[in-house]
């Protein structure tokens, strides 16, 4: 009896923490790849593979219908698949937040990534520190879920208050860890958006 007290406690906690804690890393990697997304001045396939296009009746990633190349820092150079997607690559790209004229020269699409100004630099600064805030944000509420879970178990009598704290010590860590993996990403993000 005793024994399987001690089994049903140990994976009521295991399972909360492993469950915010992958959820945390979920919530991280969403950062990370939203960081990718925002321009800095050099050429990347990050910066258009998200790009829904228009293709055949169906909105497509681009990255399913283009393979991407970066011949010089400043330059990207997307080679649909199929020529016919061409036109709705290129429309899509234009149509895009990025603010990049695209070249079709009838075979590959062209980028010129035009040097960002020193406001461009601090706007994007501006939205990427607003997707890390988002990032740690995320993490806390996981964090107060796994604590209502943790308390509701401890209400129920199925764990005691000392384990309670040590859990809850635990989730701390466990929160503190990934929003500091959120903050250094940011940190790498913003120093390479001030880079001239």
């Amino acid at each position: 009896m005793v024994h399987q007290r001690i089994c049903t406690l140990v994976a009521v906690i295991e399972e909360t923490l492993l469950e915010a804690t992958e959820k945390m890393d979920k919530a991280v990697e969403h950062v990370q790849s939203q960081f990718t997304t925002v321009r800095t001045g050099r050429a990347s396939p990050a910066l258009v593979e998200r790009i829904m296009v228009e293709y055949y009746g169906a909105t497509v990633p681009l990255q399913q219908l283009a393979g991407f190349q970066v011949p010089e820092a400043r330059q990207l150079i997307v080679k649909p698949h199929d020529r016919a997607s061409l036109a709705a690559i290129e429309r899509a790209i234009r149509e895009s937040d990025l603010g990049i004229s695209p070249s079709n020269d009838g075979v590959v699409i062209r980028l010129n990534i035009p040097t960002l100004t020193e406001q461009r630099r601090k706007e994007y600064v501006k939205i990427v520190k607003g997707l890390a805030e988002d990032g740690r944000v995320v993490a806390r509420n996981l964090r107060r879920d796994a604590r209502k879970h943790l308390e509701a178990a401890e209400k129920a009598g199925v764990i005691s208050a000392d384990e309670l704290e040590r859990a809850e010590k635990e989730m701390d860590k466990i929160t503190h860890d990934h929003v500091e993996l959120i903050d250094r990403a940011f940190g790498r993000k913003e120093q390479e958006l001030l880079e001239v």
